[in-house]
């Protein structure tokens, strides 16, 4: 009886370290075909890399303190909202009437809950907003003034709109006032939304997106990054994605739940599902962005049809590696 006993608690023990995996987590930063090493000094390149490192750095330690996943990711999306290389937070582009109209959108991939806003104006970091409505809305998805309403009873920081005034983005926005054409060339410049998936210990995923959405934008416009299953999806049996680029193709089609359903359905790998979705679908409808995802079993994916993404990702005791371009090009 005693060895019986033994073997059953060797064999508990064996099956509880078997079932701990290692953590994981992947970032984005914005894809764009204007992303090429000519158009950028090492001191930018390497400010991207810094600020992909410190929002790694704070995943890293939040999935190894055992925090939850979605607040792992609202957590390391808040380090890319504060930065103001990237379109999401403080760093938002702005309307045609020059203020900040900010989207993000976050799901639990364990429990299928999902939260998200549109059109926010006030809250400091829009992800913690999502986050709120996530954990204490029966809605999925809250927009404008009622939006930032409901993030501030729960926490969320109200700042004056005037935060969000950054001068790079102000001048661009003067540009595209004065040359209606400089608008339409903003398709070859980086599509800075932020976007975060993890995977922690016990196989649970979630993920989490958040934008300015596109310069110079009007009558309320709203792309995917609030959208779930367009922009953000997450769900432990499949994947974990967040998407970034051309907001319309990827609402239109579905982009972050197709590629889910392949990988569920279908039996793809995350990375054939990434690279079908972003090369063969989007590829063939003249549209560009890319994509971020981490799947059941843990694996890494991601795929963008633009010169470059800003990209990093770490796994459980290895190094973090981040990437502007492609791989031979960081």
């Amino acid at each position: 009886m005693k060895g019986s006993h033994l073997l059953t608690c060797l064999a508990l023990i064996l099956s509880s370290w078997a079932s701990a995996q290692q953590y994981s987590i992947i970032i984005h930063g914005g894809a764009g075909n204007g992303l090429k090493p000519e158009n950028y000094t090492e001191v930018q390149k390497a400010a991207f890399h810094a600020g992909l490192n410190r929002a790694l750095a704070v995943g890293d330690s939040a999935l190894n303190a055992g925090t939850a996943g979605p607040e792992v990711v609202s957590l390391v999306l808040q380090v890319l909202e504060n930065d103001t290389l990237f379109n999401a937070g403080r760093g938002a582009v702005l309307t045609y009437e020059g203020k900040a109209s900010m989207d993000a959108s976050i799901m639990d991939g364990a429990s299928g809950e999902a939260g998200a806003v549109a059109g926010i104006s006030c809250i400091k970091n829009p992800i913690t907003a999502a986050l709120a409505v996530l954990r204490y809305s029966d809605h999925v998805l809250l927009s404008g003034s009622g939006a930032d309403d409901f993030a501030q009873l729960h926490g969320g920081i109200c700042v004056d709109p005037n935060y969000f005034l950054i001068n790079s983005n102000l001048k661009v926005l003067r540009k595209i006032r004065g040359d209606q054409g400089a608008l339409d060339s903003l398709i070859d410049h980086k599509m800075g939304t932020v976007g975060c998936v993890v995977r922690d210990r016990e196989g649970n995923i979630a993920a989490g997106t958040s934008t300015g959405g596109l310069m110079a934008k009007k009558y309320g416009r709203i792309g995917d990054s609030p959208i779930i299953g367009a922009g953000t999806y997450a769900d432990n049996a499949s994947v974990g994605v967040s998407c970034t680029g051309h907001g319309e193709y990827f609402i239109r089609n579905v982009i972050a739940y197709q590629l889910a359903a392949r990988y569920l359905y279908l039996k793809e790998g995350g990375q054939e599902a990434a690279d079908y979705m972003i090369h063969d679908l989007l590829s063939g409808q003249k549209a560009f962005g890319g994509l971020i995802g981490i799947d059941a079993k843990g694996e890494f994916f991601y795929a963008f049809n633009t010169v470059g993404m800003l990209r990093g990702f770490k796994r459980e005791g290895e190094a973090a590696q981040t990437y502007i371009f492609d791989l031979q090009e960081r």
